[in-house]
């Protein structure tokens, strides 16, 4: 599967560090992504509660060329940013 720029994906915790998660993309096995803790929503908001495997989320693509993983987003407001910039806002 190649990422692209602001593209919107279903995702799943697959493992949780200190500094963020692995997910891996619905419907595509072996196909993962990361997401750095800042980019999760419990970052901001001590109601949200912290990531856990098994966790299903809503992401966008922020950086498809990191390695070893791309980069996505949970926050809305990227989420956001990233329909607007896809022109779907």
């Amino acid at each position: 599967m190649t990422f692209r720029d602001h593209q919107e994906l279903d995702v799943t915790i697959v493992a949780v560090a200190p500094v963020g998660s692995k997910v891996e993309v619905d419907g595509h096995e072996g196909v993962y992504g990361f997401i750095d803790q800042v980019k999760h929503p419990s970052w901001w908001d001590a109601d949200v509660a912290q990531p856990r495997a098994g966790d299903k989320l809503h992401v966008c693509v922020l950086d498809p060329t990191r390695e070893p993983y791309p980069r996505f987003s949970a926050l809305q407001d990227d989420i956001d940013i990233a329909r607007r910039l896809r022109g779907k806002a």
